[in-house]
Formats: C-alpha cells, structure tokens, sequence
C-alpha cells in the first residue's frame, strides 16, 4: 500500500476520525460503569441480560466478541453483586442461563437513564447546525453501505 498516495492518506483520517470518536465514547461509557461500581464488561454484560434475558454464558461471549474465561469471570462478580443469578436450563440440564436479580434491573436501569456518552454526544451535537447533524448521520450510513459491500 502506498501512503503517500493522496486516496489512502484520505482514508487513514477517516479511519482515525471514527477511531478517536469511538476511544472518547467508550472513556465516556468507562466512566458510567465506574459510577456504577462495575467494569465496562461487567455493564455491557447487565445490559445484555437486559434485553436477553436467560441466555447462557456461551451466548454471551459470541454476542460482546470476548473470551468465555473473561466473561465467566465477570458474570461471577456479578453473582457476587447480587446482580445476576444463574439458573438450570429447563430443555438441558448442562446448561446455565443467566437472568438480573431485582438488583441487576436497577443498575441496568440506571446506567441507560443517564448514561454519560449519551449526555456527551448530545452536548457535542448542540453545537452543530442540524442540516450538518442530517448530513453526518446520512453520510455515515452511506459509508456503512459502502464497506459492508467491500470483500476481500
């Protein structure tokens, strides 16, 4: 690949564009979890069990993209918390499902009231025109469009 070529340099900006605005959200996501007393993969992982609840622990590493050794041991400090309960799958007993306790609903509750990368995004976009806001969101989808027909 030739970077001094004016097209590939353009698309290293982009790339670095969308990577810095993903890090600033995420320390924005960090830090909501952290209010909550829980790691980032610990909240990811109440949300989850939110929207999905009484799925197994294999399920949860193929949704969030992670090592079953790293999110088995989050689910446990979420056991610990009182959080997450786990119970026996009635269709196989070899299986564990995970559900939120009462408590678990409360923090999952809580974390999507208010949470801080939402607040963040919004100040950031009160300070666009709304045509620009329009076009960003409308152009993003076309890219999304564009690399998701893009094979190798």
């Amino acid at each position: 690949m030739d970077y001094h070529d004016e097209k590939v340099k353009r698309a290293i900006e982009v790339l670095q564009s969308y990577w810095g605005i993903n890090k600033t959200t995420a320390k924005f996501t960090q830090q909501n979890a952290e209010r909550l007393g829980l790691t980032l993969q610990q909240l990811s992982i109440v949300n989850l069990l939110k929207f999905t609840p009484g799925i197994t622990l294999k399920e949860i590493t193929q949704r969030l993209l992670s090592a079953k050794s790293t999110v088995s041991v989050s689910v446990e400090g979420l056991v610990q918390l009182g959080f997450v309960e786990r119970q026996t799958s009635t269709e196989d007993r070899r299986e564990i499902n995970l559900r939120l306790t009462s408590e678990g609903e409360k923090v999952s509750k809580s974390s999507t009231q208010n949470p801080y990368s939402y607040q963040a995004m919004v100040s950031a976009l009160e300070q666009m025109e709304e045509t620009e806001i329009k076009q960003l969101v409308d152009l993003n989808k076309k890219l999304l469009e564009n690399l998701q027909k893009v094979e190798f």
